[in-house]
């Protein structure tokens, strides 16, 4: 493949042209699985590549994180090479936290079914403005106590360094609620017709309901937003 800007040849479909400084894909979308990952270069509404990438599991316990890391690794380095300005993900969780953990993007998640089709049906819509504040700063209102001590204060967190998080303003915790042994679970409920949700806390017998103010439109761009919010608490060990 050449680089559409300056025609240079590229070592790989939809690289990063180092010639004229030009990318060649806009967004990458990540299908994986524990041994297969597809990694899918797009250019606005059109496909330009895709590239496999396989692994061997490994069964032992120090082997397997090993073959678990470098098979993140593989996949991080092919979507580097491309410098895309998104970057959507799809399937195995343990995969995808390890492969986001060795890149700077924020990954945005979408239906496992075809989630190449899944990001092209977005690409008609305007995209969500982008909130570039340090979590810390996101957290406000009269309720200043947050439930669950450092757990609490982690789920928290982890909801407003979303990239569409505005503010997140903390509710009276009430404590009158059936007690529960699981420990501290936190979940992000349907959006409503502004595109906000609700964030759930739950520690025992007590429960938070926080305001999350998102930079979402409507209820269908909200439950987006949602999503994406249930799989880092997930990802997080808070669900």
């Amino acid at each position: 493949m050449d680089c559409r800007q300056c025609a240079s040849p590229l070592e790989r479909p939809g690289d990063y042209c180092l010639v004229c400084r030009t990318p060649n894909a806009d967004a990458v979308v990540l299908d994986i699985d524990r041994d297969r990952a597809s990694v899918t270069m797009l250019d606005e509404d059109a496909v330009v590549a895709t590239t496999t990438i396989t692994t061997s599991p490994e069964d032992g316990e120090e082997t397997g994180v090993i073959e678990l890391r470098n098979f993140a690794g593989r996949i991080a380095d092919e979507v580097r090479r491309k410098r895309p300005e998104e970057v959507f993900a799809a399937g195995h969780r343990e995969v995808l936290r390890s492969t986001r953990e060795q890149l700077h993007h924020e990954f945005y998640r979408v239906e496992e079914e075809d989630p190449v089709q899944a990001v092209l049906d977005r690409q008609g819509t305007a995209a969500l403005e982008v909130v570039d504040a340090a979590p810390r700063e996101k957290i406000g209102g009269t309720h200043t106590t947050l439930i669950g001590g450092r757990a609490g204060r982690r789920a928290v967190q982890t909801v407003a360094g979303h990239p569409h998080v505005k503010k997140i303003v903390p509710g009276p915790i009430d404590a009158g609620g059936k007690g529960s042994q699981s420990g501290l679970r936190a979940k992000a409920t349907r959006s409503d017709g502004n595109g906000n949700v609700r964030l759930l806390i739950r520690n025992g017998s007590s429960v938070q309901e926080n305001r999350v103010v998102t930079t979402a439109r409507d209820r269908d761009t909200g439950e987006r937003v949602r999503e994406d919010l249930n799989d880092a608490l997930a990802e997080a060990e808070l669900q």
